[in-house]
């Protein structure tokens, strides 16, 4: 008997690809299935057969023989973690594994430098999205993130152990509050009004800065931000915001934005180990999750891929609040960073001479659209752009630059083998490639790509 959509079997894990999709056989043909490990047992419900075969986990059936027991109470259902169920050493390898799996094919040479291990694997994320929904059967208002399958119902992230125990403080003291008090925003049914409530800290610093969005109401939300202030964190709460949404995605979007109090930005800094910079961080600016490991780790690696960039131009593009930028350009590099995001680019000014970083600025605009505009020419370019990579439009304008030496910054290494054909095609080699693990038990891994330009390295086009 052929299997067919909706049925229920059970499948070994042979092993599994990026971002932990795991892969067995059924009747000779070849399964992927998320979230699982290899040497698991599993029960699943095929979702689509045929020449591929997808599945959704219903149930292990037999455990891994790494698997430990999680410490956190809602892994499984959260759609947050991956790994919380094995040891970090196996994290790390698997996540180097299935990364030099999925590049390697590309440029088989490049050096595979060791992945860099994140120094800690709880409270380490600077910045949570947590939503708002309902517990399930019972209808409650709940705070957390999204179970996994479901629009609107969602675990409690009050325990979550990736981030500071002020976050879990913040979001229940919220959650009780709300209570009773108003209904979570329906997306179908276009009804209630809590939606998200953003934390953002300072690792170093302390300081917090909370943002809750909503659809449009008149309620008051002073009595809840003055709750806030009450609430015994170890951190400093230095500004509370209210932002008014009514778009029917599933995002946040800046349409209403109100500050209940202080200020809507906070303060993070670098160890004197990795410069010592004070950066301003606003409250819809993208910022590294991992500021530890962003110092560190990754920064230190675009540094080492960069090499004497002594009198050199240097072109950050999707630069962000300029941390990059502003971390090389000690070295006497001329800066030119580009974001989309004008609050940020704004910030990067800011941080530049709050840093007392003179050879940098910042142009606020869309990478594709500005790229073409820039007189200098950079002698290297550093990308770093939001998850599904370089914007097709933007590549040639890149490319064009002719930069001797691009390092790829990517935060999902599947954008980055998307893009890399690109840029081998127009003569620009792998040379080197290093994970950084910047988000310890989730199945995502940062890698820094070194790419060199040389005419011999270029593909020619057939005759």
């Amino acid at each position: 008997m052929r299997m067919k959509k909706h049925d229920i079997v059970e499948m070994d894990i042979e092993e599994i690809k990026f971002p932990n999709i795991g892969i067995g056989h059924v009747e000779g043909k070849r399964v992927q299935l998320k979230g699982c490990l290899p040497g698991q047992r599993v029960r699943m419900r095929i979702l689509k057969a045929g020449r591929s075969v997808k599945a959704n986990l219903l149930e292990v059936v037999r455990p891994a023989a790494e698997e430990v027991a999680a410490e956190c109470d809602v892994f499984g259902p959260c759609g947050g973690c991956a790994f919380q169920h094995i040891s970090y050493e196996y994290e790390l390898e698997l996540k180097t594994r299935m990364v030099k799996e999925l590049l390697a094919p590309l440029e088989p040479d490049a050096e595979f430098l060791p992945t860099i291990a994140a120094q800690d694997i709880k409270g380490y994320r600077n910045k949570m999205e947590f939503s708002f929904g309902d517990d399930g059967a019972a209808g409650n208002l709940n705070l957390g993130m999204r179970k996994k399958g479901s629009y609107y119902e969602v675990v409690s992230g009050a325990g979550c152990l990736i981030c500071h125990p002020d976050f879990g403080a913040i979001l229940a003291a919220t959650r009780e509050y709300f209570g009773g008090k108003l209904d979570f925003f329906h997306r179908r049914k276009m009804t209630g009004t809590l939606r998200h409530l953003v934390v953002r800290r300072g690792a170093v610093t302390g300081e917090i800065l909370v943002n809750l969005v909503t659809a449009a109401t008149d309620f008051d939300f002073l009595p809840w931000c003055n709750m806030l202030l009450d609430l015994p964190l170890a951190g400093r709460i230095v500004g509370v915001l209210h932002t008014q949404n009514n778009s029917v995605a599933d995002v946040i979007i800046a349409e209403d934005v109100r500050v209940l109090y202080g200020v809507d930005y906070y303060y993070e800094e670098f160890s004197k180990k990795a410069g010592g910079q004070r950066f301003k961080v606003g409250a819809f600016s993208f910022f590294q999750t991992n500021s530890i490991m962003a110092a560190e780790g990754l920064y230190s690696v675009v540094a080492e891929f960069a090499g004497d960039t002594a009198g050199k131009v240097i072109f950050d593009l999707y630069c962000g609040t300029g941390t990059i930028g502003i971390f090389l350009a000690r070295h006497g590099a001329q800066v030119v960073g580009i974001e989309l995001v004008e609050e940020a680019v704004l910030a990067a000014r800011e941080n530049a001479a709050l840093n007392n970083i003179k050879n940098c600025r910042f142009i606020a605009g869309d990478v594709r659209k500005i790229v073409g505009t820039l007189c200098e020419s950079p002698d290297i370019i550093v990308l770093d752009p939001p998850r599904d990579g370089i914007n097709p439009k933007a590549m040639p304008h890149i490319i064009a630059f002719g930069a001797e030496k691009i390092i790829y910054v990517s935060c999902k290494p599947s954008s980055l083998l998307r893009d890399l054909p690109a840029l081998m095609a127009a003569g620009y080699k792998p040379l080197r490639l290093r994970c950084v693990d910047m988000f310890a038990r989730t199945a995502n891994v940062e890698v820094v790509a070194e790419l060199v330009k040389s005419d011999k390295f270029k593909i020619q086009p057939s005759s």
